[in-house]
């Protein structure tokens, strides 16, 4: 490994078997991931590609932790700094270095902004490229941050978050992809994933709305106003996307592929203006949305709570194949790839175009009488069909754990029966005809200029 930079002069290159005290998670679990960023290219490879930083096959990653800074650094209260970050990342390209610092977090511990402000102010003075958090906090992407820093401090620096369910997923899925082409490398990650699966790791996931919850829920039912600006419904937000996240996380285990939040330009590039129109859509809505992105399923999947209904909602919209004419017809389409599925609060919804009734049926009435999707006041066939699958909570929406729970039981259940089962209507290419017009044309002018005109009887020879 290369030598310290020249603005430390203190630290431990990073340990896949750490020798700390058991009491020191952090630094354990900190250790043990940097050391697999060193040891696994694919790996490397894959976590420094989620924030931009692109990994050659001749660039050369060094980790430390334990790491002392050459100059003392002031803290955010005019005090000389005691703590220090719990590593360090160094990638060197041959043409270029970039750096970064690393701070770990486990179990309940969040990232403080008063010590991420430090380390910011640090990481400017000593040059580094880049701060690094890992915690279980939970983000939509990695650019996205957990904690609110003035624009000015950040300027110059990029921020990044990993939560432990991340880094735990990726790992997980180059092993289930078979994408990692040494096998002394495919141990040492499937030792690491060994070691952050266990719960002395202090690795969780997130199992728990916010403590507003279910105030916010019993607002909702007894009909009192929301406000989008309050601390209860911005921290509800700010839960619902933590668990939007894990939503992902959770199926791209269950389907070792990656499933992604489908987010907006302006929202990937603004985690404060998603918050803010989130924030805005659950006072006006009375309901929290995400959308799941999974690799060629036939839509996206779309999830609602619904806190007026204190319902989930699973669902995904295909469009109708124009190909058949009737109602009949096309639920049929959409009922043969149904016809294994545990039919189980199912529901399909055959909506219309225009002014034209939408109608529903739960799947189980569709599968033996398709015909129960036809309108008695229009004869327009339906555009699109949409499938859905909800669970009506009751008096246990509003339970924190229980919520998510059902959540997290629920959309995976729904894309088992639905989603792995429907394929999108593709229209059939052209036939070509028998015959081709333009010859036909052409052979009827030609024959009519051969015909030849009557002869006049009393013309001469």
């Amino acid at each position: 490994m290369a030598a310290l930079p020249d603005f430390l002069h203190g630290g431990e290159a990073a340990r896949l078997i750490p020798v700390v005290a058991d009491t020191n998670r952090e630094q354990r679990t900190a250790s043990v991931v940097l050391a697999a960023l060193r040891g696994v290219y694919e790996f490397r490879q894959t976590m420094l590609g989620s924030l931009g930083v692109r990994v050659g096959k001749r660039a050369a990653l060094s980790a430390w932790t334990e790491i002392c800074f050459n100059n003392k650094e002031s803290g955010t209260n005019g005090k000389t700094r005691h703590e220090r970050p719990d590593g360090l990342l160094v990638l060197d390209t041959g043409k270029k270095r970039w750096t970064a610092l690393v701070e770990a977090k486990v179990g309940n511990a969040c990232i403080g902004e008063e010590q991420i402000t430090d380390y910011v102010r640090q990481a400017k003075a000593s040059g580094v490229d880049a701060v690094i958090t890992i915690s279980n906090q939970f983000v939509a992407q990695p650019s996205h941050y957990p904690v609110k820093l003035p624009k000015n401090l950040t300027r110059g620096i990029h921020l990044y978050h990993w939560s432990w369910m991340y880094v735990l997923t990726q790992a997980t899925l180059l092993l289930e992809d078979d994408a990692i082409a040494s096998d002394d490398q495919r141990f040492l990650l499937e030792e690491v994933v060994r070691h952050l699966s266990h719960d002395s790791s202090g690795i969780s996931r997130f199992d728990s709305m916010n403590s507003e919850w279910k105030d916010l829920v019993g607002k909702v039912k007894s009909g009192a106003n929301l406000t989008k600006g309050s601390e209860e419904v911005e921290n509800t937000v700010s839960s619902w996307h933590q668990e939007q996240r894990d939503l992902c996380l959770i199926m791209s285990r269950r389907l070792a592929r990656p499933v992604k939040l489908k987010l907006s330009r302006q929202h990937r590039t603004d985690p404060p203006k998603r918050l803010q129109d989130d924030c805005e859509q659950l006072v006006k809505q009375r309901a929290l949305t995400c959308l799941l992105d999974v690799p060629n399923a036939a839509a996206d999947i779309t999830v609602t709570a619904d806190l007026t209904t204190r319902t989930i909602v699973t669902s995904m919209r295909l469009t109708a194949p124009r190909d058949r004419k009737s109602t009949k017809a096309r639920a049929n389409w959409l009922a043969r790839q149904l016809s294994k599925a545990n039919a189980d609060d199912i529901y399909i919804k055959a909506v219309r175009r225009g002014r034209a009734e939408d109608t529903q049926a739960p799947l189980a009435d569709v599968l033996n009488d398709a015909t129960v999707l036809e309108s008695t006041g229009t004869n327009v066939p339906p555009a699109a069909f949409e499938v859905f699958q909800m669970l009506d909570l009751a008096g246990k929406f509003s339970g924190r754990k229980v919520f998510i729970e059902h959540l997290e039981t629920g959309v995976p259940r729904f894309y088992e029966q639905v989603g792995q089962r429907l394929r999108a209507w593709v229209e059939p290419p052209p036939k070509i005809n028998e015959r081709d017009p333009v010859s036909e044309d052409a052979d009827v002018t030609h024959h009519e200029d051969d015909v030849a005109e009557p002869r006049d009887p009393t013309a001469g020879p």
